[in-house]
């Protein structure tokens, strides 16, 4: 049985350089579903806000807002069960950026025209998110180089961290399995894959760990 067969939308959640978009795009593949990404490359703000983040800040933020929005629009428009699909970003996190980028009065700001949008996205299957430290999300920034990334400051990366982790601390609207992803690189090691999604199908329980340097 294939795990969405069992989990119909799943959707893979971490920082940047955590691996979510390549492993949600490796499980497309791998099971021939459809993938929704967040298409950050589409955003023409992105890579001045890693310049120049009290500038492009709310720009970057509202350019992502929209996109998203859209993309759960034609979602919430289909039967989205009708088949599989798995995605590198959820709606929820979204406020998490805005109040981690915006000062007080932009995320006012941003708040009302979130609300205004009335944005109610399906309920994930199931969140798999991807734990990783600094030390890695650094490293693996640097190795995909990606120019304008290169900028990004290292105590930006340990406040995106802290927001996830803080985040999925008490998230239980969906199934979620929190994985190490330490030494888990499936771009690296073909196994991996394949050991993160044997270790999917035997999620039993709303909220799991898997620590693959344990077992």
């Amino acid at each position: 049985m294939s795990i969405f067969d069992k989990f119909p939308y799943i959707v893979i959640e971490g920082p940047i350089g955590s691996g979510k978009t390549t492993l949600a795009r490796m499980l497309a593949d791998k099971f021939s579903i459809e993938l929704l990404s967040e298409k950050a490359t589409e955003n023409p703000f992105l890579s001045r806000f890693y310049q120049d983040a009290q500038r492009y800040a709310l720009p970057t933020q509202l350019f992502f807002l929209f996109q998203r929005s859209r993309q759960i629009a034609d979602i919430n428009q289909r039967d989205m069960f009708a088949k599989p699909i798995v995605a590198d970003f959820f709606l929820e996190k979204d406020p998490l950026f805005a109040r981690l980028n915006l000062d007080d009065e932009e995320y006012s700001l941003y708040h009302q025209i979130y609300q205004h949008l009335q944005l109610k996205s399906p309920k994930p299957d199931l969140v798999v998110y991807l734990q990783t430290p600094i030390d890695e999300l650094a490293e693996r920034i640097e190795e995909r180089n990606i120019s304008y990334e290169q900028d990004i400051p290292r105590e930006y990366l340990e406040r995106l961290a802290d927001a996830y982790s803080e985040f999925f601390h008490s998230y239980d609207a969906s199934p979620i399995l929190i994985v190490n992803n330490e030494k888990l690189n499936i771009i690296k090691d073909e196994s991996a894959l394949n050991l993160l999604v044997e270790r999917i199908g035997q999620i039993k329980s709303s909220r799991e760990y898997f620590n693959p340097n344990l077992e």
